[in-house]
């Protein structure tokens, strides 16, 4: 298995494996091993789940770095958030970006999942003419 290398600013916010670590101050720290992680501008706060699409996005990532039950729930719930989008939605690209996002969530490759449903989020804000504020814009998209 390979290394991962990240450097994190002071004040970052990761979280590993459900557990949040706050960064004191610059650290560069190496992953060695397989873990759940999102760190920075990929974590999204409960008030930052301000939009259908964003709801979505929040629900994938309890389901990708919450404890075993969260995790479920999480699943769960997004299930139902990506019905109701689809639903509600005009939108081919929006209707397969959530189909693909499922799909790879539910084969536990839910940072894939994120990464889609971040689409599915510039898609919405884009439709409703608005930037909407919060967290999780993709920037760090790459990282694990």
């Amino acid at each position: 298995m390979s290394t991962l290398v990240l450097e994190l600013r002071q004040g970052d916010l990761m979280v590993v494996n459900g557990a949040p670590i706050r960064f004191r101050n610059r650290a560069r720290i190496e992953l060695t091993a397989k873990a759940r992680f999102l760190f920075g501008k990929q974590l999204m706060t409960p008030e930052g789940a301000n939009s259908p699409a964003r709801r979505i996005y929040f629900a994938l990532q309890t389901a990708y770095i919450g404890d075993e039950e969260e995790r479920e729930a999480g699943l769960s719930v997004a299930r139902n958030l990506i019905a109701e989008f689809q639903a509600a939605t005009t939108s081919t690209l929006a209707r397969d970006l959530l189909d693909r996002a499922l799909a790879a969530a539910e084969a536990d490759e839910c940072y894939q999942a994120l990464k889609l449903v971040r689409r599915v989020m510039r898609h919405e804000e884009v439709v409703m003419g608005v930037a909407l504020p919060g967290a999780a814009t993709g920037e760090d998209e790459d990282a694990p």
